[in-house]
């Protein structure tokens, strides 16, 4: 994300309670079988062109995929590569675990700078782009907020991101 304070986030795409072979499965229960994500390759042409027409007019000031950890991990990646804080409202009629989870394919995270919100709403209606807007960044926050689910700070999610690897290895943390 950038690094202006109060840019959206939008997660463009459908969520699907797809959690076979996810990240969560595995880490979860051990298990990486069943049905992996719906995959429409036309779709993912779509939104290909889609991002690449909204950064080259300025409609977009950050993008990210969401496939290995769903939501959550591209939130948490995104947070700290721009060193930005975020505040996240999911919608109301959604099932948040899978929301965060799912590792449904076709959908990024996208930010869009203070004053292009209308504009990239209006271009993504008009192209039938499903999105959701999700959230905004507050780069001097220092914290990420899943409002209703969890606050954690900045530096508590690097130290968890940073030290995954080598707790895994046994090997303490630098």
């Amino acid at each position: 994300f950038g690094d202006t304070p109060g840019e959206s986030v939008y997660l463009l795409g459908e969520t699907r309670d797809e959690l076979d072979g996810s990240i969560w499965a595995q880490v979860a229960h051990g298990h990486l079988g069943g049905m992996p994500p719906t995959v429409d390759l036309q779709w993912e042409a779509t939104l290909a062109r889609i991002l690449s027409t909204s950064s080259r007019d300025g409609l977009i000031t950050g993008a990210h995929d969401l496939s290995e950890g769903g939501l959550a991990q591209a939130l948490v990646e995104s947070v700290l590569a721009g060193e930005c804080g975020l505040r996240v409202v999911l919608p109301e009629d959604v099932d948040p675990f899978v929301w965060m989870f799912s590792e449904s394919a076709g959908r990024v995270i996208v930010s869009a700078p203070r004053g292009e919100e209308i504009r990239f709403q209006q271009m993504l209606t008009a192209q039938g782009i499903p999105h959701t807007r999700i959230g905004v960044t507050d780069p001097d926050s220092g914290t990420f907020e899943v409002q209703g689910q969890f606050t954690l700070t900045t530096d508590e999610l690097r130290s968890a991101h940073e030290a995954t690897l080598p707790t895994l290895f046994g090997v303490d943390p630098i």
